[in-house]
């Protein structure tokens, strides 16, 4: 079993429209972008990326807006349902702050025992506030939501898959155990690592296959501390039969990729070196940051990419 794994780094989906995408994280909710770079492999895609006030692993959710994509269709071996750690007694704000911003699929329930607020994000992604009590990471503020009811970062992601097992051996490999089951829904958790410890997984084994596009999760990212951890973690997966990718600098971080067995892309992401190596702390995700291989495109994608609408 491996250790070296400390719960998700990040999350990244696609999104069909870069401006709508920054107002729904930035102001709907009040998360900080704190990256706005583009695709490794398509520099004319922006990379948008929203956090706490620091890009902390765990709170990153990141989006590929490609113009005008046609929208996903949910289904089997996809991330599902996407959920962020709101504080205790907070769901009913929020319940009313979406729906005063006409957010579309609102509804309410508890799973495992905690409140949450369901939605959609603006290209159908479905989305969810859990209620969490002690979580005490601390929120960014700066995008007018009120300390007492802020954002904390991820609390769990949910796979839907028509078969679990082949998922779940995996998952117990990665250090991930289960802490119970609530009718379809399974949870697992890593102990030791940061509050995004959670994984789900719904089984249907009569469900669709998942077809990518606007709204589609594109990757799931875990976290570990820096590249020596990282190459542990390919060694013992190799040695159990999954080959992932050489590590390859992201920038901010490292990372590796694999595909699981139930068709969703893993990551494994080092915390290091983090989001302010070339901006200062104050002035995340103000500017436009380019691989060094993109440079060269720097005039051609100023032109090109969507305004966000918050340019200075």
């Amino acid at each position: 079993m491996l250790d070296q794994i400390k719960g998700l780094h990040h999350v990244t989906a696609m999104a069909s429209g870069a401006r709508a995408n920054n107002t729904f994280y930035t102001d709907t909710l009040g998360l900080r972008r704190v990256k706005k770079t583009v695709n490794f492999d398509a520099p004319d895609v922006y990379h948008l990326y929203y956090a706490d006030e620091i890009g902390t692993p765990g709170t990153v959710m990141t989006y590929f807006p490609f113009p005008r994509a046609a929208r996903g269709r949910r289904g089997a071996g996809e991330v599902a349902l996407t959920s962020f750690a709101i504080p205790e007694n907070s769901a009913t704000a929020w319940e009313a702050r979406l729906r005063e911003r006409h957010v579309e699929n609102l509804a309410r329930d508890s799973a495992f025992g905690a409140a949450r607020v369901l939605f959609d994000g603006p290209d159908g992604e479905r989305l969810a506030l859990v209620e969490v009590a002690g979580d005490d990471r601390a929120p960014w503020t700066g995008g007018g939501v009120e300390t007492e009811i802020a954002i904390r970062g991820f609390h769990s992601v949910e796979m839907l898959l028509r078969d679990k097992a082949p998922t779940v051996e995996l998952l117990n490999f990665m250090g991930y155990r289960e802490a119970g089951a609530e009718s379809a829904v399974t949870r697992y958790e890593i102990a030791g690592g940061n509050p995004a410890n959670r994984i789900d997984i719904r089984v249907d084994p009569a469900a669709p296959r998942a077809q990518q596009g606007a709204g589609s999760v594109h990757h799931i990212a875990f976290a570990v501390e820096d590249r020596a951890a990282q190459a542990e973690v390919a060694a013992r997966l190799a040695e159990a039969g999954w080959q992932t990718t050489p590590q390859i600098d992201r920038d901010y971080f490292y990372a590796i990729y694999f595909r699981s067995p139930g068709g969703v892309l893993f990551e494994v992401a080092t915390n290091e070196p983090g989001f302010d190596r070339d901006e200062e702390r104050a002035h995340l995700g103000e500017g436009l940051k380019l691989p060094r291989q993109h440079e060269h495109l720097r005039a051609q994608l100023e032109r090109q990419l969507e305004p966000l609408g918050d340019e200075a």
